[in-house]
């Protein structure tokens, strides 16, 4: 019995030992299992795996930033962007079996038969094509609905321009990629454009994003850039000048409009315009922002800037008269006016815009100081707008003058100007002898003032100014209905190749209101004007009164003369 126990009681470690081999066995099974399929997938059939990485992949992504807004001086927006969609693709990944897939497209993108099929033949060997750019997220939709291989989105903005040709040549506009070309979009393109940001996104096996990880970095949004500009009385003067270049059968046309007290800038116009929302089969001319850019001669607008510094400088007398007689000789050059006027006082010579009696008084002034009046008056010097391409004009030195070319210069020949350069100078009339700076962003304040002329002797030109709309002056059309006003008509022959060109002309007027105390400065320049007419107190002039009277009230300036105010006639008891 003993012998037949222990026999018993081994009987527990056999079935221990079977079950751990059991165990055994089926771990090295698994491993072997494992071993197998690690060198089928890297080894053997290594692409599954390349095709898994392939299919999700984390990638970086930039973010577009939202380019600044420009507004004028009030708020209102002149370039705005809105967000859209560009769609491309990849040629290797679409199928060539669904060519009714991509005509689909190509109809809802309104392109030509065959326009992507051409695309994905011609360039086959690359990877990113674009299809359209800047489309409407609607249409775009449309487009995703269509869940093709090998055409993908991306999301952009586009610059929209509500004011239009109004204010195109000023605000400029911007590239497919939202890069400034032009104007102030160009000008001030670091402070618009923004910085772009970064994400991190998962993509699937055709590119896709299907998920997105983190923000690695926010976009910072351009900043607003606020000018100085009154979208009103930019299109007032750009209605105006529109109408008179009609009129005049004119090849063109620049105005400007400046706050006499600050010299900040508060319409610049041109025509002829362009849309900046619609800018295909444009010509380049057509971008050029005249009134800032373009230089002409001023004609007589400069004779009051003469007639001040003869005074300032004590060589005429504020009660002296000038024998003109018609002609004058100077050299072997003559000097002429339109008609003989006689004998003229100093608010005569202004008034009947005598080239004699400018003549005499420049001839008494030194050259240096002479030149040096015009200097200070910013001629022969860029405004300093901030404007890309601004006129800097031309003055001749002194040093090389003749007594001919100081005669001439007295009467605005010899130097070239801007419209922006010409109201500038208009400014040491306008606030009693302070020139201002000029500013196309809004300002409080000119830290740049600097006196030009005496306050006794501005008042006093300006005054003699008042005399030129007057009936018997070469302006009478540029009265303002309402309020007192002066200013200085010019008419200049245009210079070629051989010389000044007969009957091809530059119709000038230079102004302020109201006359006693000015707010506005308004320079007009109608480049030939071809429909019988040229002088500036017939072209320019009338765009002068009708611009100043809307911008006057715009501005609620109260009118502060009344004989000139306009009738109206009511039917009795309205």
């Amino acid at each position: 019995m003993h012998f037949q126990g222990r026999n018993r009681v081994s009987k527990p470690a056999d079935n221990f030992s079977g079950r751990r081999r059991l165990v055994v066995i089926f771990i090295m099974t698994c491993m072997a299992i494992l071993v197998g399929r690690a060198v089928d997938l890297q080894v053997l059939n290594k692409q599954f795996l390349k095709d898994q990485g392939d299919m999700r992949h984390v990638s970086d992504v930039e973010v577009e930033a939202y380019r600044g807004m420009i507004k004028d001086r009030n708020g209102a927006p002149l370039a705005i962007s809105t967000p859209v969609e560009s769609i491309w693709m990849n040629p290797q990944e679409i199928e060539p079996a669904k060519e009714s897939e991509i005509r689909q497209i190509e109809k809802l993108l309104n392109l030509p038969k065959g326009k992507v099929s051409d695309l994905i033949k011609g360039d086959a060997h690359r990877q990113f094509v674009y299809i359209a750019r800047q489309i409407s997220p609607v249409v775009a939709d449309q487009v995703k609905a269509l869940k093709l291989a090998g055409i993908y989105f991306e999301r952009e903005f586009k610059r929209f321009y509500p004011a239009g040709e109004v204010s195109a040549h000023l605000v400029g506009f911007t590239d497919i990629d939202d890069i400034g070309q032009a104007g102030l979009e160009s000008g001030y393109e670091k402070l618009l454009k923004g910085i772009p940001g970064s994400k991190r996104v998962i993509r699937d096996g055709q590119r896709r994003i299907i998920e997105d990880v983190e923000n690695i970095k926010e976009p910072v949004a351009g900043k607003n850039l606020e000018l100085s500009i009154d979208q009103r009385i930019q299109y007032l003067a750009y209605r105006e000048l529109q109408l008179a270049v009609n009129q005049h059968k004119a090849k063109s046309a620049a105005l400007v409009v400046l706050d006499a007290k600050s010299g900040e800038i508060l319409a610049a116009v041109n025509q002829p315009s362009f849309n900046p929302n619609t800018r295909k089969s444009l010509k380049e001319s057509l971008y050029r922002n005249r009134s800032l850019t373009d230089v002409f001669e001023p004609g007589s607008t400069v004779k009051p800037f003469v007639v001040a510094a003869a005074l300032d400088g004590g060589y005429v007398k504020p009660d002296e008269f000038f024998e003109t007689h018609g002609v004058y000789q100077v050299g072997n050059h003559v000097v002429k006016d339109v008609h003989n006027y006689g004998t003229l006082d100093l608010t005569g010579v202004l008034k009947k815009s005598s080239n004699v009696g400018v003549s005499l008084m420049a001839l008494r002034m030194p050259p240096e100081y002479f030149w040096g009046i015009y200097n200070k008056l910013g001629f022969g010097v860029a405004a300093g707008s901030g404007f890309p391409g601004e006129a800097s004009g031309s003055l001749l030195d002194y040093q090389s003058w003749h007594e001919f070319d100081r005669a001439t210069l007295s009467f605005g020949y010899g130097v070239s100007t801007s419209a922006l350069q010409l109201a500038r100078a208009y400014t040491a009339l306008a606030d009693n002898g302070i020139l201002h700076s000029v500013s196309l962003l809004r300002r409080d304040d000119d830290v740049d003032e600097q006196r030009v002329f005496s306050a006794k002797t501005a008042k006093r030109v300006r005054a003699m100014l008042e005399t030129v709309l007057m009936k018997d002056g070469t302006a009478y059309e540029a009265r303002v209905d309402g309020y007192s006003a002066a200013g200085k008509t010019g008419t200049v022959k245009k210079s070629g190749a051989g010389g000044y060109v007969e009957k091809s002309y530059f119709s000038v007027f230079a102004g302020m209101a109201p006359a006693k105390n000015p707010r506005l400065i308004i320079v007009v320049m109608i480049d030939e004007p071809s429909a019988g007419q040229y002088y500036g107190g017939i072209v320019s002039a009338p765009v002068f009164s009708k611009v100043m009277a809307g911008a006057l009230r715009v501005l609620g300036i109260a009118p502060d003369q009344q004989d000139n105010m306009p009738i109206l006639l009511t039917r009795q008891g309205s």
